[in-house]
């Protein structure tokens, strides 16, 4: 016997978001309930992270899109992209639509370093630099232009690397991805040098993957170097995690490595902390503190400083969430106060029918496929809810594309976003690059999505 059906909303289309989509029709399906899913994203591409997020020259994490587009293509999913929440649809609105909401919509923000000159022009968040080489459409084409010959890469993580692999590598590299033609133009012109990678503690606290650190040091173009005396190589005789150790492995083989005379060098520093970005009218040099471990956990300076002359400073030292209006938001922690995806009010009481998926719900940790166990329990905690009838959608309200049509907006539907993709298959063939070749900005998008001229998120940036 099949019990009525569930309609479910879900804020944000990139990995937690159609994780959870994906958990709600198993799930369901699973318990006998009738169940339809509709995917909200402000974009009009769904994928988030895995589209705007990975690094061009990873086509093997991108291939993770080609899963999710799977569950975008279940007849009981729906995509509506181009949908700003707060303003095209409301926390209420969604509310009366559905019986279920669950946000998902990932971590937006960059941390900030907190030291003096980190306002100057040629100081930048990391994923700012990602999402632009990446083809966001909030990220103006020209929004770097890569004329440093010196950049500081601020960050002891996998996104660091990344960032650092990119600028080290020759134009040349990236002919075959989908990066954008006026960022490709840009790195052509790069007259990138010397790139300098630095972390505050040292390499057994590094949040690198070996794999990662391993890519990095095998790109033909490039020498790295590593300072003996920063490495701690007899640190880690009886390190028993697996990973640390095959970080050392790769760091112990850079120390040992002479330079061949590439015309790019990456240095990675460890135990240094930036404690000033120097410069009158743009950046000219970075000024870190040598550090060392407190004893507790942490590091502490040593009074020793050294500077460097760097024109562009790129920081990538994590993500924060930013608050959904409307919903209840920890800002020390960056999260949706939640108990296993159940939103909770200031009181600390689970508001029905509201959950949280993703780094929303946990904070900007883990990877790519982390979010699936995520969302597993977000769902589990939602038909447990539905089971014990805590919430149910306002049984007189239409559906939301209705309501939407009223108020005059257009969402972008799955078809429309396979326009999309078909005008970017055709942009690679035309220019003879790979298989696919990213539209640059809003205007290109919506042209091959059909919603020129329509009222988009784009004004809500």
């Amino acid at each position: 016997m099949t019990v009525p059906g569930l309609r479910v909303a879900v804020v944000g289309s990139g990995p937690a978001g159609l994780y959870t989509a994906e958990a709600v029709i198993r799930q369901a399906t699973a318990d006998g309930i009738d169940v339809a899913v509709d995917v909200l994203d402000r974009l009009p591409t769904p994928y988030g992270l895995v589209r705007y997020g990975v690094a061009p020259d990873h086509p093997s994490i991108r291939s993770i899109a080609d899963y999710l587009k799977r569950v975008l293509e279940h007849p009981r999913v729906r995509f509506l992209g181009g949908l700003c929440f707060g303003r095209d649809v409301t926390r209420d609105t969604l509310l009366a639509c559905y019986d279920a909401v669950v946000y998902a919509t990932g971590a937006a923000r960059d941390r900030r370093l907190r030291v003096p000159g980190e306002e100057l022009p040629g100081s930048a968040a990391a994923a700012d630099f990602v999402r632009w080489y990446c083809g966001h459409p909030d990220s103006d084409p020209a929004m770097f232009h890569l004329d440093a010959t010196a950049v500081a890469v601020i960050g002891a993580g996998n996104v660091a690397l990344d960032v650092a692999r990119v600028l080290a590598k020759p134009a040349t590299e990236f002919g075959a991805t989908d990066m954008p033609e006026p960022v490709l133009a840009a790195f052509a012109a790069s007259r990138v040098e010397q790139i300098h990678i630095i972390g505050r503690r040292g390499p057994a606290q590094a949040r690198f993957t070996t794999k990662e650190l391993r890519e990095l040091g095998e790109l033909p173009g490039a020498d790295i170097t590593v300072d003996v005396a920063q490495a701690d190589l007899d640190g880690f005789d009886a390190e028993p995690d697996r990973r640390v150790r095959g970080n050392l492995a790769v760091i112990s083989d850079w120390a040992g490595r002479p330079a061949r005379g590439c015309p790019r060098r990456v240095a990675v520093r460890f135990w240094q902390r930036p404690v000033e970005i120097l410069g009158t009218d743009r950046v000219t040099a970075l000024r870190v503190e040598r550090t060392r471990p407190d004893g507790s956990g942490q590091v502490t300076g040593t009074g020793e400083y050294a500077e460097f002359p760097v024109q562009l400073v790129l920081r990538s030292v994590g993500y924060e969430s930013v608050p959904l209006p409307g919903v209840p938001f920890d800002e020390r922690h960056a999260i949706v106060p939640n108990a296993e995806g159940r939103v909770l009010d200031t009181d600390g009481t689970p508001r029905p029918g509201e959950y949280v998926a993703g780094w929303l719900k946990r904070g900007a940790t883990g990877v790519i496929g982390t979010n699936k166990s995520d969302a597993a329990q977000t769902v589990r905690a939602l038909l447990a809810d539905r089971g014990a009838g805590v919430h149910r959608a306002d049984p007189a309200a239409p559906p939301l594309p209705d309501l939407l049509a009223d108020r005059g907006v257009r969402p972008v539907s799955y078809q429309d976003w396979l326009g999309i993709d078909e005008r970017e298959h055709e942009n690679a063939a035309a220019l003879g690059r790979g298989e696919r070749v990213k539209l640059s900005g809003w205007d290109e998008l919506n042209r091959a999505s059909g919603r020129q001229g329509a009222r988009t998120a784009r004004s809500s940036r």
